[in-house]
């Protein structure tokens, strides 16, 4: 029988394994990508990895999502992970809209999502013991920069798409990167200019939490745009997925700094896109690209095609379902339910190989 996962390592990382083994003291940071419902099917996954694994070897450890990983990772940093993460697949299913709803609909839906997510846990997410929790907003600049209205900020998308598509460089000219993160966390892997972005830090605090997570999962006219994060440079911020989308980041510094600098990156795909607008570019890959050694350093577990193939439809939740099943609510939430619970298979996959690792199932970056 074929696993339920599959696993992705960069040299150095399969170096380790094949000595070590995969072990929780070894892990450094915690990579989440966008991708809306996608996210779901981490959850019994996430759930065994900070509410039993992670903690069984106590040490500081970065956090760093966009969009839904960044909810992802504010659920990890509840003091009960497990119900953290339930409580956020339950209310992400939940949502129920109109056939059309407007942005200011969506938005208010998120923002009473994220308020009963988060409301009365903000202390034990920002200050954890031992996570440090980083959440990553797009602010934007020329056109986007402080747009009076949707067309305008649709505008403000066409002029970023086209830039995107002849370099992504080009892209920063028309928004930056902003993380509001643990200041307790130097981070200095990630502080260290790495691409063409222009990148603000700022820290994060209870009262910027609820904001900054809206903030990160912000859908460019499709919601409203966040105009406020207190402690934040002042601006008009969208989904961090937009430039983060699977986080390629300079993920091999921190192995320079620390001997057991490994990154786990729970995925959905065994694809690391960089940026949301680089989706269709099948040749802008994180890991086929000339930044490919920023991985060497990542193990990477992702759901295998044949578990993919044996969910609801043969696909990952995903957000075209709210148009496919309209108003039928009820059906879509029973599919998504269905493939959370499947999740179960990624989360024993994955504690099998911890305890007797299956080199056959790594595959080299």
């Amino acid at each position: 029988m074929s696993s339920a996962i599959q696993i992705h390592a960069g040299k150095t990382a399969l170096a380790h394994i094949r000595e070590h083994g995969l072990q929780a003291k070894d892990i450094a940071v915690i990579p989440a990508a966008a991708g809306g419902p996608k996210g779901l099917i981490l959850q019994a996954l996430d759930q065994w990895l900070f509410g039993e694994w992670l903690p069984s070897a106590e040490r500081e450890r970065s956090l760093i999502g966009a969009s839904i990983g960044s909810w992802r990772m504010a659920a990890a940093c509840h003091a009960d992970p497990v119900a953290g993460f339930e409580k956020l697949a339950n209310l992400y299913c939940e949502q129920r809209y109109t056939m059309k709803p407007s942005a200011h609909q969506v938005t208010e839906k998120i923002r009473d999502l994220l308020h009963d997510f988060v409301s009365g846990h903000e202390h034990e997410i920002v200050e954890h013991p031992s996570h440090r929790l980083h959440l990553i907003a797009v602010r934007g600049r020329g056109l986007l920069h402080e747009p009076k209205n949707g067309l305008h900020a649709k505008a403000g998308f066409v002029a970023a798409s086209v830039a995107n598509l002849t370099g992504r460089s080009r892209l920063a000219k028309h928004m930056e990167r902003v993380v509001i993160g643990d200041a307790r966390d130097p981070a200095l892997w990630l502080k260290n200019k790495f691409d063409s972005f222009e990148t603000h830090f700022c820290a994060l605090t209870q009262d910027s939490l609820a904001p900054a997570l809206l903030a990160s999962g912000t859908l460019p006219l499709i919601m409203e745009p966040v105009r406020y994060i207190p402690h934040a440079p002042t601006g008009t911020y969208w989904d961090g997925g937009i430039i983060d989308y699977h986080l390629a980041l300079p993920y091999s510094r921190i192995s320079a700094d620390a001997p057991t600098g490994l990154v786990l990156y729970p995925h959905f795909t065994d694809q690391i896109v960089p940026g949301w607008l680089d989706k269709s570019l099948a040749w802008r890959r994180a890991h086929k690209g000339p930044e490919r050694h920023w991985l060497d350093n990542v193990i990477m577990i992702s759901p295998s095609k044949d578990f993919v193939k044996s969910l609801p439809s043969g696909k990952l939740p995903d957000r075209k379902d709210f148009p496919y099943y309209g108003q039928n609510h009820d059906a879509r939430i029973r599919q998504w339910q269905i493939a959370i619970a499947e999740s179960a298979r990624l989360r024993d996959a994955l504690a099998a190989f911890v305890a007797r690792p299956d080199l056959s199932l790594v595959k080299l970056f």
